[in-house]
């Protein structure tokens, strides 16, 4: 029997119900190319906890640089300096540099 690893209590569902639509999570997986036949059940539950702490982190940084503009409502600017300003999120540059507008234009850019 497999022990379980450092995701035991991400994947053994105690961490409580999940933010993020599992099965658009894996919609989105099985999109991503054909190569991709199959999905497991744990990975959608990954995808949303690593989605979730990404959401997170970015929009702290984000209201970092809201609240250094004293105001109080995070704008797609603020996500933009944000980005801009972080290493860690370098390949969201071309989507909030103002290249891509729509979220078509968005989507085909990736």
């Amino acid at each position: 029997m497999r022990q379980a690893g450092t995701y035991s209590g991400i994947l053994s569902g105690k961490m409580g119900p999940h933010l993020l639509p599992l099965a658009r999570i894996k919609k989105i997986m099985k999109k991503s190319g054909d190569e991709v036949k199959m999905i497991s059940g744990e990975s959608p539950i990954v995808f949303s906890k690593a989605c979730e702490l990404f959401i997170k982190e970015l929009t702290q940084r984000s209201w970092m640089v809201t609240m250094q503009g004293k105001t109080r409502t995070i704008s797609k600017e603020d996500v933009a300096s944000a980005v801009m300003a972080t290493d860690l999120f370098d390949f969201l540059v071309n989507l909030v540099s103002g290249e891509a507008t729509t979220p078509l234009e968005m989507e085909t850019k990736i």
